[in-house]
């Protein structure tokens, strides 16, 4: 099985990771130049470097879907300079995760996959997708919406450390 992540940073990472694990195909898109704050610990630094490890996962930049697939079939993570998921037609994934955390859908829509899943506010199921799940701290994190929307982006960052806004 075949899952496209949009999104190469720590969440969409994470995403990826566990996928893999669970004997997944992964191929993962961001932007030509990613704005993820944890790189050390993000896919998205393959588009940097050509290739990175995360946890023993190791992830690869690709040029074309065809190398994607390659990549994929090694066992490694493939990932792509693709923000439009123009590669969607040539790979079809068998589900698209939405994993960009941009806050707002940048053009996610149900019919990229059978199954499309979006990753915190910005969607609402099953209209932009399938299900999203809630990525705001507190008692609802991790859950699994599959009719309307999770909580909306408050604008204010959680408090890690002391230190907040």
């Amino acid at each position: 099985m075949l899952v496209y992540v949009r999104g190469a940073g720590d969440i969409a990472t994470g995403v990826a990771a566990r996928l893999v694990r669970a004997g997944v195909s992964v191929v993962m898109a961001d932007i030509a130049v990613p704005t993820c704050i944890r790189r050390t610990i993000s896919f998205c630094e393959a588009i940097r470097l050509g290739e990175v490890q995360v946890e023993g996962i190791r992830a690869r930049l690709a040029q074309t879907p065809a190398e994607a697939l390659e990549i994929t079939q090694a066992g490694d993570v493939a990932v792509v300079v693709d923000p439009q998921a123009k590669m969607l037609d040539e790979l079809k994934p068998a589900a698209v995760v939405d994993a960009i955390l941009a806050k707002r859908n940048l053009g996610t829509t149900r019919d990229m996959a059978p199954t499309v899943i979006a990753v915190g506010p910005g969607f609402t199921a099953p209209v932009d997708c399938d299900a999203v799940v809630e990525t705001m701290r507190g008692h609802f994190l991790g859950r699994v919406i599959t009719q309307g929307s999770p909580q909306p982006n408050t604008g204010v960052p959680g408090i890690i450390a002391g230190y907040g806004r």
